[in-house]
């Protein structure tokens, strides 16, 4: 029996010449940073261990072992994450070319450079910032960017008036992190990056990776910034450890502020564009339009089902749409298949208001 989707649709089998759209994976990080020594990109690594083996130990102490970059990959694997990309670089200042070389990694959906935040000039600090964005949206990955140790609310002004983004979040205070005696300040996007990590694995792309603890924190740095706008902070919470606070971009536009909308619907673009690599060069007429469609719905109608889009029916939650009004003449000439998807995505309660009255009862006192 064919499945109702919505009005005058119905998803049956997917035509063989098709195939179902699987989800790309949004739990894959990439860090680009100052070791010691060991190759110049590896990965994917999947734990603390494989990183020792190339980078040398991880050294919580100051100044010891593979620095920001050893701590944030612990950090990374510590909060959750499974997959890590290295790009190592002799300087902060050859960002770009360890940023370069992720270019081809194709599975990393996340980017992080914690030695950037290091850097003393404001000036290098922000170009660094700037080619990390760059990257993002290049590439159609999400940037975690670290403000500097003590940043003040004129650093993070100076920031935002540079980069107006939705592939970046900027993260503060610096983390303490390691054993006792042996504890140092390190920029926050390692461990960040594992908690987005877990919450995609463990929830789903579409969960906010906000308010969620963050494991192997001593405690948190003094932050002068904290509530500066654009800001997500990290604080401890009474009794519930050191958390995430805040789920916003660094866009101006309210469309794309939250994190989890930006990062859901890199999800979905990439997996649409990946699962329907099938039809180039099948013969562009409305048979290949009907499987895309069929294709994308069922894809899409999974994605609801997850609880990924608003709506108590599917016809509120996307559309797809491929057909000759989402093609001219021009298109078809030219090979161009164009199917035009739209959807719903879930935004976070950052407030939730609550409405507490006091009535005196018929028979009290009276004052």
């Amino acid at each position: 029996m064919p499945e109702y989707l919505y009005p005058g649709v119905y998803v049956e089998e997917v035509p063989s010449a098709s195939r179902p759209i699987e989800g790309v994976g949004t739990s894959v990080a990439a860090f680009v940073g100052v070791a010691p020594s060991g190759p110049e990109l590896a990965g994917p690594l999947a734990g603390i261990a494989d990183f020792e083996r190339l980078y040398g130990r991880v050294d919580e102490g100051p100044g010891g072992g593979a620095g920001h970059l050893g701590r944030a990959a612990w950090g990374f694997f510590r909060n959750g994450g499974r997959r890590l990309h290295i790009a190592r670089v002799a300087d902060p200042a050859d960002l770009p070319a360890g940023l370069e070389a992720l270019a081809s990694v194709d599975e990393v959906a996340l980017v992080a450079a914690p030695d950037a935040a290091a850097v003393a000039d404001p000036e290098a600090r922000l170009a660094a910032a700037e080619a990390l964005v760059a990257h993002a949206e290049a590439k159609q990955r999400f940037a975690l960017l670290d403000a500097p140790a003590g940043a003040t609310a004129a650093d993070v002004g100076a920031l935002r008036q540079r980069l107006d983004t939705s592939y970046a979040a900027l993260y503060a205070p610096w983390l303490v992190a390691g054993s006792r005696g042996r504890q140092a300040a390190t920029p926050p996007s390692g461990f960040v990056a594992g908690v987005y990590a877990r919450a995609a694995l463990e929830h789903g792309p579409h969960v906010a990776p906000s308010g969620l603890p963050v494991g192997g924190v001593a405690r948190v740095t003094d932050a002068p910034a904290a509530g500066a706008d654009g800001v997500n902070v990290l604080r401890r919470s009474w009794g519930r450890g050191v958390r995430i606070w805040g789920n916003r971009t660094l866009s101006s536009d309210p469309e794309w502020k939250y994190v989890n909308v930006r990062r859901y619907l890199l999800f979905l673009e990439r997996s649409l564009a990946q699962g329907t690599q099938w039809a180039v060069f099948e013969t562009n007429g409305e048979a290949l339009w009907s499987e895309v469609r069929l294709t994308a719905e069922s894809f899409l109608l999974a994605q609801w089902r997850a609880g990924g889009m608003v709506g108590t029916r599917a016809d509120e939650a996307f559309f797809v749409r491929c057909d000759r009004t989402t093609m001219t003449q021009n298109d078809l000439d030219n090979g161009r298949l164009v199917c035009l998807v739209g959807v719903a995505p879930l935004r976070p309660a950052e407030f939730v208001i609550f409405r507490i009255g006091c009535a005196t009862r018929p028979d009290a006192d009276q004052p």
